[in-house]
């Protein structure tokens, strides 16, 4: 994992995504082979610390902890604008454009983010919970969104202790 050395925080997110069609659906093709090039670019994007991969594969596609039909991507970020920039202002965009072809059209939130002290993978039980957090009581310094995001000290003022952990437990996630 790369950290900034001035950085005390980074930014966690977490999204999830129902799928209309099972990974290997033909429909689901196009989505399928833009899932290397996507990655590829998240990490050589400035600010991108880590994203959830499993074990021997290139991607988190095949773990399925929020339901047999939901993909996952779980990343950290060094800044909020570094998140933003890849999202909004690069090639991903053009997927984004494209959900609605490839995935359901969620009720209740789908996006997570929240500040993690630098140094720190959070674990998909820790974002599935800040989901569920969002999704219960709103944006919250615990756990927010592009459109109503907290600073990492605001974070850091209504938080409890989250203890210091340099990697992910065995066999969740590693960096990819």
């Amino acid at each position: 994992m790369t950290a900034s050395p001035h950085a005390a925080a980074h930014l966690a997110q977490l999204n999830v995504a129902t799928l209309l069609h099972p990974l290997d659906d033909p429909r689901l093709a196009p989505f399928v082979e833009l899932l290397d090039p996507v990655n590829a670019a998240a990490d050589g994007t400035p600010g991108f610390v880590w994203r959830l991969v499993e074990d021997g594969a290139a991607d988190a596609t095949a773990l399925r902890p929020a339901g047999e039909d939901v993909i996952v991507n779980l990343s950290v970020w060094e800044t909020q604008e570094a998140l933003w920039d890849f999202a909004y202002r690069s090639g991903h965009l053009e997927v984004m454009r494209r959900r609605r072809e490839w995935f359901a059209r969620h009720v209740e939130s789908h996006l997570v983010l929240w500040w993690v002290p630098a140094g720190h993978v959070p674990s998909v039980t820790e974002a599935l919970e800040r989901l569920a957090d969002l999704r219960a009581n709103g944006p919250s310094p615990r756990a927010f969104t592009f459109a109503s995001s907290y600073s990492a000290t605001e974070a850091a003022e209504h938080s409890e202790p989250t203890e210091h952990i340099e990697a992910a437990p065995a066999g969740e996630s590693r960096v990819g």
